[in-house]
């Protein structure tokens, strides 16, 4: 039997919704280099303030810290007291909602699109992604298209996480499995 073959000519997005007009597009990759993109860990509020101007719906408390990339800020919710540490790739083509109290944790990514690797023209996907309350995405872990991170779930370190987490589930590896429960209120100096 004769395989098909990928024929990236063939790509068509036009389907896609950017979400915006490409001039907003354009004057949110300029204030993104001036503020989220650069070493300096200054300008929190300013930071707050920009991702607000250009649609995202954030909380009180957030802490963004340096070279942080935000593919599109209007397909963004940020809850009260989130922390996003340095490094961290929000790549969402589709909406990103982080609930309150989430700490995603330098050098993370949160991507929401893919492509079909079946489909001869590797066409686009895109599927949201929601961290409730009190999760945690460790250092360097990568959040697949169309999770969602139940309620106080952690992803551990280097994890990818391509299915949903249960609440105060604990998870590692690729791809990311369920080790144990998450007990708040005891202090675990072994965790993963």
């Amino acid at each position: 039997m004769k395989q098909s073959q990928v024929d990236l000519s063939q790509f068509r997005n036009e389907w896609f919704d950017r979400g915006a007009p490409r001039w907003k597009e354009l004057c949110w990759m300029v204030v993104s280099a001036v503020f989220f993109r650069h070493s300096l860990g200054i300008w929190n509020g300013a930071k707050c303030g920009w991702l607000r101007i250009f649609g995202a719906r954030v909380g009180r408390g957030v802490l963004i810290k340096p070279q942080v990339q935000i593919k599109f800020p209007w397909k963004l919710g940020i809850g009260d007291n989130c922390w996003i540490g340095e490094h961290t790739w929000i790549d969402n083509l589709a909406e990103v909602t982080l609930g309150a109290n989430v700490c995603i944790s330098q050098g993370a990514m949160l991507l929401t699109g893919n492509h079909d690797y079946g489909a001869p023209a590797f066409d686009l996907i895109t599927r949201p992604i929601y961290l409730h309350d009190g999760v945690w995405i460790g250092a360097r872990s990568l959040v697949c298209p169309g999770v969602t991170c139940h309620s106080h779930a952690v992803l551990s370190v280097q994890s990818v996480a391509t299915h949903d987490l249960d609440a105060y589930g604990i998870y590692r590896g690729n791809p990311a499995e369920k080790i144990r429960d998450r007990v708040i209120g005891m202090t675990d100096r072994s965790a993963p």
